[in-house]
């Protein structure tokens, strides 16, 4: 409300021209994007008000705080941020309109990736993400439609799952190796003369061009030191994945017009040949294609390989009978899962097990969520089972004494004589829970908890 009473306080002449104009209404129409309905040509002077329009910016608020994320370098909350806007807010619109705001610089995070080293995240203030996120809806349907069919990441209507449906129809259809590359810190060596050159062919507005070339070189902060940078997009703004596409469609167009059958989500990108001949005459027309780009492929994590050796998108692909082209999990992906899960379900974490429960059931609805496609029913109940398994050992652990696990396993039904064996070996926690427990902690058991549960 208070987000929605700041951009009322608009000037009737500014009202007057924007209804002059048209609005730009929002509808969210997936999880990844909002579409705003204005017509793909219209990319002229006046864009920049479709952004600030009253409308666009209430549906920019209500994503950012739907959002939630952390606070930028000036400390402020979402909540903290909506107390300043409502006076503030006619300013920083003026400021916009003119030409004359400057953004913050990024907060600057890293976070470890799962295959070692860091990725580094470059978080905007509160009000910083709200105006990208109102250029977002704004740019997003108005490039999207230019952007190539192989193109999988960050746009309306798609999402990873159908990037590796299509890489499976790909290696069906018997193109069986892949040339994967895989660019070095892509989001952090993106050049930005190139990438405004690229975004000046598709949007003409003047004002949009050098407010997204200022979010491109607001530095970012790190120690209390703001650093410039003449290079990088750094994620966890709105607008970089979409900038992301902007500058990767150029290799894009050039593969699809020679032909080629590939996958592009985000910097991933696989391109599935017939032969390690021509695979190798696409690596080095990628090498080609990013050097002129200004991006740097790492070679070491890049390849031409059997399409069955390499994964795509923490997915893999096998043979069944018959020939037909399954999906699984990747082995990093599931060594990823179980280390994961044995950290959440340690013995020794002084949680109870409903905490446990808790804690686990969030990081597997999300993990089976995204993994729901992988042709594997048979993994899934033997990762179901080693779940169980180890919170049965949590609570004979829990229950520490003999004559406590004695009581526990008469009160669930167990046999007297189950329950004196199971007593009587109380440290044995492991042993245990994999033979007479599980009779006794059963299924039932498991439901009444809330354990997850894969298939």
């Amino acid at each position: 409300m208070m987000m929605r009473r700041a951009l009322r306080q608009k000037s009737a002449e500014a009202e007057r021209s924007e209804l002059g104009q048209g609005e730009a209404l929002s509808e969210p129409v997936s999880d990844e994007a909002l579409r705003p309905r204005l017509e793909a040509e219209d990319t002229g002077p006046g864009l920049l008000r479709a952004v600030l329009a009253r409308e666009n910016m209430q549906q920019a608020w209500k994503r950012v705080r739907a959002n939630k994320g952390a606070a930028g370098i000036d400390g402020l909350s979402i909540e903290e941020t909506a107390v300043r806007l409502r006076t503030e807010w006619p300013a920083v619109r003026s400021q916009l309109l003119g030409g004359t705001y400057r953004p913050q610089p990024v907060r600057r995070v890293t976070i470890p990736k799962p295959d070692g080293g860091e990725r580094e995240l470059g978080i905007p203030t509160v009000t910083d993400r709200l105006i990208q996120q109102a250029l977002l809806q704004v740019l997003q349907p108005l490039l999207d439609s230019t952007f190539s069919q192989h193109s999988y990441g960050f746009r309306p209507g798609r999402n990873a799952h159908q990037a590796v449906q299509a890489a499976q129809s790909y290696v069906q259809s018997g193109r069986r190796v892949v040339v994967d590359v895989d660019l070095e810190k892509f989001f952090d060596r993106v050049n930005h003369d190139i990438l405004i050159d690229r975004l000046s062919k598709r949007c003409i507005d003047a004002g949009v061009i050098r407010l997204v070339r200022a979010y491109l070189t607001s530095g970012i902060m790190e120690g209390g030191v703001v650093m410039e940078r003449s290079e990088g997009a750094p994620q966890g703004g709105p607008l970089s994945p979409l900038l992301a596409n902007v500058m990767l469609d150029e290799v894009d167009k050039e593969l699809e017009r020679r032909g080629h059958c590939f996958v592009r989500y985000a910097d991933d990108a696989n391109v599935y040949v017939r032969s390690r001949r021509a695979g190798k005459r696409v690596m080095a027309l990628l090498l080609k294609l990013y050097g002129r780009l200004r991006l740097k492929v790492n070679e070491a994590k890049s390849a031409v390989a059997s399409a069955f050796q390499r994964k795509f998108l923490g997915y893999s692909f096998w043979v069944a009978p018959g020939g037909k082209i399954k999906r699984r999990v990747a082995g990093k992906a599931m060594a990823t899962f179980k280390q994961r899960v044995r950290e959440l379900t340690r013995r020794s974490c002084g949680h109870s097990l409903n905490e446990v429960v808790k804690q686990l059931r969030v990081y597997v609805l999300g993990w089976r969520a995204y993994f729901r496609r992988a042709d594997t029913p048979g993994v899934w109940n033997d990762l179901d089972k080693w779940m169980r398994h180890r919170l049965r050992a949590i609570q004979l652990k829990q229950w520490a004494r003999g004559t406590t696990t004695y009581r526990e396993l008469r009160k669930r039904g167990a046999s007297s004589e189950v329950a004196a064996q199971v007593a009587a070996n109380t440290r044995r926690w492991w042993r245990n829970s994999g033979k007479l427990l599980h009779k006794v902690l059963d299924l039932r058991w498991a439901n009444e908890l809330g354990i997850p549960r894969l298939c």
